[in-house]
């Protein structure tokens, strides 16, 4: 078969045909409904045994558009008289031999379990995606329905952090190209699902202080990684009741906004110490001080422990 491309004026005069338009527009749209599970369920139960579909519910299936119609529809259950427990499934079913998209009720073998979904692909055969899935019970005389939607996805957009999509949809992603950043919208705030600073190194010297390792972070995913250095006393003894600032300065972006962290440290002859790394709302906002320590003297080091995480995003 040679190549070919549709719609075209070389190819059937424009006129595309129900498989070439499922194989052009599957991709248009995720399979399924149209909204996001905080939305009204598209399935519950009805009288007896029946199930009932909300009106003006709209979803894709391979491309094909479907709407349950402007008043609610109802669906038929099976009796069960097996004398066991049967589940149906409620899907939407795309049949290919008179290509409609229409909401029906798939009976369960009883004591199995939901029905499997079929997913045929090709030119013929049925595309099915859940919409609920519904529990009878031996003899029942009423149903129970637990919602089970597929609801169509929403596509990944390119931006910066300061063009994000005003009115986004739940689910939304984007990926902030100045910062690498890649967020999706839960409705409320966009969340941080990946980000890498990369190592940053958060040294700040001071007189009274040399640096003997280096202050480093990093932020993977809106946590903070802090690993503080090592530190040696330099000219006048520390005395015990005195706290110190440490050289380390956590940079604005990078500090929790309203909780300290508290790290614990060595000093020299194994004395412990406790550090803290001051919050954004703190009057030393992103310091690092030692307290609660002893006597520390002219060449004594401070090695803090394992690192500290915190989230900011």
């Amino acid at each position: 078969m040679a190549q070919n491309s549709w719609p075209s004026p070389a190819h059937n005069s424009r006129a595309v045909t129900d498989i070439e338009f499922e194989a052009l527009a599957a991709r248009f749209s995720d399979d399924g409904v149209y909204g996001s599970p905080t939305d009204t369920a598209v399935v519950s139960a009805g009288t007896g045994l029946n199930v009932n579909i909300r009106a003006d519910v709209y979803a894709s299936v391979r491309g094909q558009a479907w709407i349950s119609g402007t008043s609610t529809v109802t669906l038929s259950v099976g009796a069960n008289s097996s004398g066991s427990t049967r589940v149906d499934r409620v899907v939407l079913r795309l049949d290919r031999s008179v290509w409609t998209v229409r909401a029906v009720v798939k009976a369960g073998t009883p004591g199995a379990g939901a029905p499997a979904l079929t997913q045929q692909t090709g030119d013929t055969g049925v595309y099915e995606i859940s919409l609920a899935t519904v529990t009878v019970l031996n003899g029942a005389a009423s149903v129970t329905v637990t919602r089970a939607e597929l609801y169509a996805g929403t596509r990944m957009r390119a931006c910066t952090s300061s063009t994000r999509n005003t009115n986004p949809l739940v689910g939304e992603l984007c990926m902030e190209t100045d910062t690498g950043r890649v967020r999706v919208w839960n409705g409320t705030a966009w969340i941080i699902l990946y980000s890498d600073s990369g190592v940053v190194a958060v040294n700040s010297p001071l007189l009274a202080w040399d640096i003997v390792a280096d202050s480093v972070l990093q932020v993977r995913s809106g946590t903070v990684h802090l690993r503080l250095g090592g530190f040696r006393r330099v000219g006048a003894t520390l005395t015990a009741g005195t706290a110190s600032r440490l050289p380390v300065l956590i940079p604005s972006a990078y500090r929790h906004p309203s909780r300290d962290q508290y790290v614990v440290a060595y000093v020299s002859g194994l004395a412990i110490a406790r550090l803290i790394v001051y919050s954004s709302a703190d009057e030393r906002p992103g310091q690092v001080w030692i307290t609660n320590k002893p006597e520390i003297a002219d060449g004594e080091s401070v090695f803090p422990t394992s690192g500290v995480s915190w989230v900011v995003d």
